[in-house]
């Protein structure tokens, strides 16, 4: 079953690739600005608010785009990097669990076993991790992030590679890493799936 990662190690870990935490306590981390980074966003419905200088990095998804974009994050995983995976608010557990995710949270965690009294009161980001033969469990968890965030936004995170998923509340996936290998990869993920204005699309 997946494991709770202490955030001490997740800070660490993440400081050790050239990150730093951008809101005290969270998984809302970014490279350091001297470090060459690059973007892709696979995106699902269409988002007034993402800035015009930011659309290039943009891939638009065909729906249905909750378990199709939890699909190819699982894919890139186990394709791209090998190991476990990381999946942690950008605010902190407690702020999910009483707040913003108060009315399903704690059952998408039950679901993966893990115990919501657990994190209910930790104003930190710990990181919960998925093994490789875990993909099912991130999927179902990815898509309720997916389908339930409102307000809040979650990262993906490796422990063996430099790179950073913001899972975003508005259906979205957007990965930002220094090796330009990876984000080739992502754009290959993606090409399946992406949106034809001829498709007849069904779904939510």
């Amino acid at each position: 079953m997946p494991q709770i990662i202490d955030y001490a190690i997740v800070l660490q870990q993440m400081r050790s690739f050239g990150m730093k935490c951008v809101y005290y306590n969270s998984a809302a981390f970014a490279f350091l600005p001297e470090m060459t980074t690059r973007t892709v966003a696979w995106i699902g419905p269409a988002d007034s608010t993402i800035r015009p200088e930011a659309l290039q990095f943009t891939r638009a998804i065909r729906q249905p785009y909750c378990q199709t974009l939890a699909k190819m994050a699982a894919d890139f995983w186990q394709l791209h990097l090998p190991g476990p995976i990381w999946v942690a608010p950008k605010s902190h557990w407690a702020h999910e669990l009483q707040h913003g995710g108060r009315n399903w949270m704690a059952g998408a965690l039950s679901a993966m076993q893990i115990d919501p009294a657990a994190l209910a009161d930790k104003t930190h980001a710990s990181a919960i991790a998925f093994d490789p033969q875990e993909k099912d469990l991130f999927c179902t968890f990815a898509q309720a992030l997916l389908e339930n965030l409102i307000g809040s936004d979650f990262a993906i995170l490796s422990p063996n590679f430099p790179l950073i998923c913001t899972l975003h509340h508005h259906k979205q996936l957007w990965w930002t890493t220094p090796d330009a290998h990876l984000l080739e990869q992502a754009d290959v993920i993606a090409k399946p799936y992406l949106y034809n204005a001829n498709d007849i699309e069904t779904g939510v």
